[in-house]
């Protein structure tokens, strides 16, 4: 048994234990390969990092630690309390700061975010009932009431000025529909399509969004039961709050389960051997698709996250717990093994798609997720292995909701590069897109412009941050009357009858196809 002076004692990068669910660790090796950053954990240096810990890690994570860094128990006795990032901001000089009220950083209701304050906090904000939610908006209205500062700062943040974050939004509302009329639409039009090899009850599915915890204690459980219940598929992130067969189990044994379908993202980490163990334990959960995510060779500069942390870090005690104040900063050019940007392989490359492939099987689609130009979507459609077996089964257009590179192309301007400039991908590999989708005339937008269907991260995170497993389903529910709705109105019975003939793109320099 460890007593809390012992663990206290060893509160700097040159000596850090940690105390999680009453045992100790020494993560001192480990501080500079955390994919959050050293600081993240140099914050709970010394002291109990529970609270924080399992809201954002599965259990069992620590197990991968050599049984060396497994230092015991400690004895139940009072130890200074960690630095809260679930209830409570930090001092209230910052708070505006960490919502962004005084910077403009959440400037519509879907992020705003709450605030508080050192004074007795004033009574809750009155919010609609999930039945009186029209629109995901509605849903991210009331979880903005709702999420702690913390999950505020993750789920709105974007890379540096956020303006790929807000354009993803913007740019679906720059796109005119063009309906036809008299036309029967009597029968209820056909919204079902295959999306990576699942038939799927809609053209939309759940995209992988890390720390669903964060928003609800089920986290990434509530958006299991929702694929299962309303039959669409499930990505889940690399870095859920909840383990990947954890999510599975749930998925398959819901008992009100319709169909749906699970896909897992992959990753590459740093030590490529760590991706096949993930990728092995994929398989072995019976996920149904892989999607690689290579926009995030390296984490992007996501200011109002990066923040918190620090805000977080001096209510704890110093804004630099465990860190020299006379230690210089790296030089210019030289990586700083503690950067919260250096989590992945940042040398994963098109040749390393033939052992993702091998290691994956030939029988599952692979996606590469984050694909934004018309080149690479094209060199996509070339990779095969030695024996002329595709490598890539779909192609995911992303900016990684605006969090990677400020001012990547959204999808709308990936997908209008590639009708442009490599039109014969889509007759090659299917596309699929997210970023921005907050309406189902959003979906039927990306089904005119060559998309196969539509991923919802943010959107989905408010709705269970609002209501939990209820707001996710509500969230499909508006999404099906809304695309439904759309088609009709378009004088459309399928969804696989839409192209861009139902657009008006004259803001991007389109013109209107002849008659």
């Amino acid at each position: 048994m460890l007593s809390a002076a012992d663990v206290a004692a060893h509160n700097s990068r040159s000596s850090c234990w940690v105390i999680v669910a009453g045992r100790v660790y020494d993560v001192t090796d480990f501080l500079d390969e955390h994919p959050g950053g050293a600081q993240s954990i140099l914050r709970f240096a010394g002291r109990d990092a529970t609270e924080e810990f399992e809201l954002i890690h599965p259990p069992g994570t620590l197990n991968s630690l050599p049984g060396g860094k497994r230092l015991g128990e400690v004895e139940p006795s009072p130890l200074p309390p960690p630095a809260s990032t679930s209830t409570s901001s930090p001092a209230s000089e910052t708070a505006d700061a960490m919502a962004g009220t005084s910077s403009g950083r959440y400037s519509s209701p879907q992020y705003s975010a709450a605030t508080s304050s050192t004074s007795p906090p004033p009574p809750p904000p009155k919010t609609l009932p999930l039945a009186a939610c029209m629109s995901l908006e509605d849903l991210a209205t009331v979880a903005a009431a709702k999420l702690s500062p913390r999950a505020a700062a993750y789920y709105h943040s974007g890379a540096e000025t956020r303006h790929a974050r807000d354009r993803n939004r913007s740019d679906w509302s720059r796109i005119g529909l063009r309906p036809r009329v008299l036309i029967d639409v009597a029968p209820v039009p056909r919204m079902r399509t295959d999306v990576m090899g699942f038939d799927s009850s809609l053209p939309v599915f759940i995209a992988p969004a890390a720390h669903a915890r964060f928003g609800h204690p089920d986290g990434e459980l509530c958006l299991a039961r929702t694929a299962a219940r309303m039959d669409i598929a499930q990505c889940v992130s690399s870095y859920a709050s909840v383990s990947a067969p954890d999510i599975a189990a749930e998925f398959r044994g819901d008992k009100h389960r319709r169909g749906g379908a699970l896909f897992f993202q992959l990753y590459v980490p740093r030590v490529k051997a760590e991706a096949a163990q993930r990728i092995a334990v994929a398989k072995a959960a019976g996920y149904e698709a892989l999607l690689v995510t290579v926009d995030a060779p390296v984490i992007g500069k996501r200011d109002d996250d990066d923040q918190y942390q620090v805000l977080a870090a001096a209510q704890g005690g110093g804004s630099e717990r465990g860190k020299d104040p006379d230690e210089l900063p790296p030089l210019p050019g030289q990586e700083s093994g503690g950067t919260l940007r250096a989590a992945h392989d940042a040398t994963f490359a098109w040749s390393d798609l033939a052992w993702i492939r091998e290691l994956w099987g030939d029988d599952k689609p692979i996606l590469i997720k984050g694909v934004a130009t018309a080149e690479d979507a094209l060199l996509a459609t070339q990779q095969v292995s030695p024996e002329g077996k595709r490598l890539v089964d779909g192609i995911y257009l992303s900016n990684h909701g605006g969090r990677q590179l400020d001012y990547a192309p959204t999808a709308v301007q990936a997908l209008l590069d590639i009708r442009r400039n490599a039109p014969e991908v889509f007759g090659i590999l299917p596309v699929y897109v997210d970023g921005g989708v907050m309406r189902g005339t959003d979906v039927v937008k990306a089904l005119c412009l060559g998309a196969r269907a539509v991923g919802l991260g943010r959107a989905f995170l408010y709705a269970l941050s609002a209501f939990g497993t209820a707001g996710a389903l509500r969230a499909v529910q508006i999404l099906s009357d809304e695309i439904q709705t759309t088609l009709r109105l378009l004088g459309v019975a399928d969804v696989r009858d839409l192209d861009a003939r139902y657009l008006d793109l004259s803001y991007f320099g389109v013109e209107r196809p002849k008659l």
